[in-house]
């Protein structure tokens, strides 16, 4: 009954300080039960429902003749093919087998040596590194040219010398001889005898 002179409470009273709101279950108290505990969600599993082989009735749609979305949807309701036993079914394959000294992710790189660095041996190596390959492109130089030598009129000479011209004496004129060109007359026996 309401109270007299006061208006009617329309609300309940508050529990106390001690009580907690929620469902509280005992020995699954959160942190320590993760650490002690690994409780996974295994894969329910009902037995004789295997989900469709969509590969394989893709595959005899196609060789009927099927092309486009209803035709396709017919033909699984006309052959519903089904997968084997643990063929395609992702819950149930075996993962592969890792051996226990295995650490995924990528190696760390090498520490840098900074004792090298604060010597400035890497500039050391690579002015070294640089002297030898122009060293080795001084050398390749040298054997093009060498290779690539012209021949000149010396060298040229000294391969094939010139013939050797006979010394001729002085002569005469009048004692020179005379050709058969210049002669007119005479007979056959007289030039005969001038040449």
């Amino acid at each position: 009954q309401a109270e007299v002179g006061k208006p009617r409470r329309n609300c309940y009273p508050l529990p106390g300080f001690d009580f907690s709101y929620g469902l509280y279950i005992h020995g699954t108290d959160g942190v320590p039960e993760a650490i002690g505990h690994w409780n996974v969600a295994k894969p329910s599993t009902i037995k004789g429902h295997h989900p469709r082989d969509f590969i394989t009735m893709n595959r005899g749609a196609v060789k009927d003749g099927c092309t486009t979305a209803p035709e396709f949807y017919l033909y699984y309701k006309e052959k519903d093919i089904r997968c084997k036993d643990n063929e395609y079914y992702r819950l149930n394959r075996s993962l592969p087998k890792v051996p226990p000294d295995f650490t995924y992710g990528t190696p760390p790189r090498p520490s840098t040596p900074f004792y090298d660095l604060f010597q400035h041996k890497y500039k050391e190596l690579w002015m070294e590194q640089q002297r030898a390959l122009t060293a080795a492109l001084r050398k390749e130089k040298k054997k093009v040219i060498i290779m690539k030598a012209r021949d000149n009129r010396a060298s040229l000479l000294r391969k094939y010398p010139e013939p050797m011209q006979e010394e001729s004496f002085w002569h005469l004129p009048s004692l020179e001889k005379v050709r058969s060109t210049q002669l007119n007359s005479g007979t056959p026996s007289n030039r005969a005898l001038i040449t």
